[in-house]
């Protein structure tokens, strides 16, 4: 009798991985380098300054994945190498995220380079884990596959942020000198569960055809060549173009609310303590809820379930430019928690069926390309309404337009026809 495929070894190793990289999501990225970046390391600063400074770090690590993606993404088609590209940028991020724990007080500048190079790694990986999808899922199980590994992502994730929340607030009970030494050294705690949960996925995944590709100089300039032919293949697939373009509105309005939330929440004076509470809200509650986003695109269409999505996100954002409470706060974070995981992994599955599957790494190059384009545009658009306005609620309600405009794109997407000509061209 066949497993489910929740456990079988190559699905619940793939799985497992956004378990161990979600830690840096959550913990560095959502939490606590906004807040280290405002109270520790550029303490004195004015608040518009320093989410400036966030936006533009946040902006600058994805612009330089967004550059990397596609050409990584055909090398390793061409090489067989999805998953040595992967461990090579996890391993970048481990080590940076962990450097965090060294930054002095005031060293911005530090904090700010360290926080770009681990965010590169992550990001970075995520362009291999995300391709990896179709050779752990049967075709008809993407949606529940991928939605599945974001639950799991929302599980550990929060597990750790619970864990280092506790070490915040009770720092006695383990023995550390204070809350800033408790943050610091949770630091090092995300890279150490970041690098252990990887094994299963570097020992139980493997790509079809891994290690029968070309040698690494014939990859890279084959790579290149192929790259501009999957150009043209992108436009040429109605499909595939409609929905990136819908992908690179919607998912930057996702990213932003995730990288900004911390640093609006406290230009609008609510205290950490609220804000770290609602996060670890927002993380429990997406667990199940991905789940069940998976067994919605099953039963609706991944379409229906990204639509829904964007409606509830809308609304959040519109909600939240009027935001004067933490009641409020943990509302919006519970809502958001609904959606969240389930926006990401249903885009995710459904771009996996419109695209050929053996060229995956170097289309799913692309898709991370535009996300990452968008995560530019998001933090940027926040920021520099924030700093020209001076008002944080007018930088984040600026983010309801690309909600809007994407799920105008996306009606536009035919997932039939999409899957119809991606089998054609499947080599």
């Amino acid at each position: 009798m066949n497993k489910p495929v929740f456990f079988r070894r190559p699905v619940l190793s793939w799985a497992i991985y956004d378990w161990a990289n979600s830690a840096y999501a959550t913990v560095v990225i959502a939490v606590f380098f906004p807040f280290f970046l405002r109270a520790y390391w550029s303490p004195e600063t004015d608040a518009a300054v320093t989410t400036y400074r966030l936006g533009m770090a946040g902006g600058t690590a994805s612009l330089i994945v967004a550059m990397l993606a596609p050409v990584l993404g055909a090398i390793a088609d061409r090489g067989g190498a999805r998953k040595k590209f992967l461990t090579v940028f996890a391993g970048l991020g481990i080590v940076m995220s962990g450097g965090l724990y060294f930054v002095q007080m005031g060293a911005w500048p530090v904090a700010i380079a360290l926080y770009i190079a681990a965010t590169i790694g992550f990001s970075g990986a995520n362009v291999f884990y995300d391709s990896l999808l179709v050779d752990v899922s049967p075709e008809d199980k993407l949606d529940a596959v991928s939605a599945y590994g974001f639950s799991l992502g929302y599980l550990g994730g929060g597990l750790m942020y619970a864990f280092i929340l506790l070490l915040v607030r009770k720092p006695e009970v383990f023995g550390i000198g204070g809350p800033q030494e408790a943050v610091r050294l949770g630091f090092a705690l995300v890279a150490l569960w970041w690098a252990v949960f990887s094994l299963p996925l570097l020992l139980f995944v493997h790509q079809r055809g891994e290690g029968q590709g070309e040698p690494l100089t014939l990859a890279v300039r084959n790579g290149l060549s192929q790259l501009v032919h999957t150009f043209a293949e992108i436009r040429a697939l109605r499909s595939v173009l409609f929905f990136l373009a819908a992908y690179w509105l919607y998912i930057d309005g996702v990213h932003t609310v995730v990288i900004m939330a911390v640093d609006f929440g406290l230009s609008v004076g609510l205290e950490i303590e609220d804000l770290g509470l609602a996060i670890l809200i927002t993380q429990f509650v997406g667990f199940p809820a991905t789940l069940a986003f998976g067994w919605l695109g099953g039963r609706l269409g991944a379409k229906v379930g990204i639509f829904l999505g964007l409606a509830v996100y809308i609304g959040v954002v519109m909600s939240a430019a009027f935001l004067s409470s933490a009641q409020g706060f943990y509302a919006l974070a519970v809502i958001i928690g609904l959606v969240q995981g389930g926006v990401q992994s249903l885009s995710r599955s459904l771009y996996a069926r419109l695209i050929p599957t053996d060229k995956a790494g170097e289309f799913f190059g692309f898709y991370n390309m535009l996300g990452k384009f968008a995560a530019v545009m998001g933090p940027f658009l926040y920021g520099w309404v924030s700093l020209v306005t001076g008002s944080t609620r007018a930088g984040i309600f600026s983010i309801v337009v690309l909600f809007v405009l994407g799920a105008g794109m996306l009606s536009l997407v035919s997932e039939e026809r999409g899957r119809s000509r991606a089998a054609a061209l499947a080599g």
